[in-house]
């Protein structure tokens, strides 16, 4: 997927800043009670509490470019996340990073940046999402996300342990629409189809509002309720 290009002085100068997070040394970043494992200010330490019924509602939106979908040999060349509320209002825009650098950049680094240098990408990443987010409430969201979750798994299993278990994926709601609703599903937004991260997310929530006003219509009509088979007709106001 095309990427496109920067200098390699200015990501080396980025990631340089971003190794100061981790100026507590190594093992902080693995050893329990480091700042990936700790909640943030203001949250409760324990998974699953809450302080805001809304915050619990919000939705972190991740897309990932990658070299394949093999996550045994394939890796994760850009990363974006933003947060919207339920309502699909964006509230925060997160990181956009270029993890997969150059070799040559990768060969003027030390063994220890080379080591570390995802793991500055998932602290970054999780810092953003700690800021927005309770922990263990809010789930991971995109198109197609599933395939993104299997990469987040292996190479950032502490952002995911942030995110609630279930995931919210937009290309469900496509395939559905376009079996059940195929006029509606016409109309749908095209994308521009720019294997960029952050324009990615945009246009997969611009997506799901369509499907959400013009296919999750909030009515007052007869819905059909199945039990043991037998279809009974109910007069329900949504």
């Amino acid at each position: 997927m095309p990427v496109c290009s920067r200098s390699s002085a200015w990501v080396l100068a980025t990631f340089s800043k971003s190794l100061f997070a981790l100026s507590l040394g190594k093992a902080a970043l693995s050893r329990p009670g480091s700042p990936l494992l700790a909640p943030a200010a203001g949250q409760a330490s324990t998974r699953g509490s809450m302080t805001a019924t809304g915050m619990s509602q919000r939705m972190v939106w991740v897309d990932l470019e990658m070299t394949g979908l093999d996550v045994e040999k394939d890796q994760i060349i850009e990363m974006a996340c933003l947060i919207t509320d339920c309502n699909l209002n964006i509230l925060a825009e997160g990181p956009n990073v270029i993890i997969k650098q150059p070799d040559e950049l990768l060969e003027g680094m030390s063994e220890w940046c080379k080591e570390h240098h995802g793991k500055v990408t998932e602290y970054e990443f999780l810092s953003f999402v700690r800021q927005h987010t309770p922990p263990g409430q809010c789930p991971l969201a995109g198109n197609s996300v599933h395939a993104d979750k299997r990469f987040l798994d292996k190479y950032m299993p502490q952002f995911m342990y942030h995110l609630h278990y279930r995931i919210i994926d937009v290309s469900t709601i496509k395939e559905l629409s376009r079996r059940w609703f195929p006029e509606e599903y016409k109309m749908v937004p095209h994308k521009k189809a720019t294997h960029r991260a952050l324009e990615d997310i945009r246009e997969s929530i611009k997506e799901l509002q369509y499907y959400r006003a013009n296919i999750f219509k909030a009515s007052e009509k007869n819905c059909t309720i199945v039990e043991n088979g037998a279809r009974t007709n109910s007069k329900t106001h949504f």
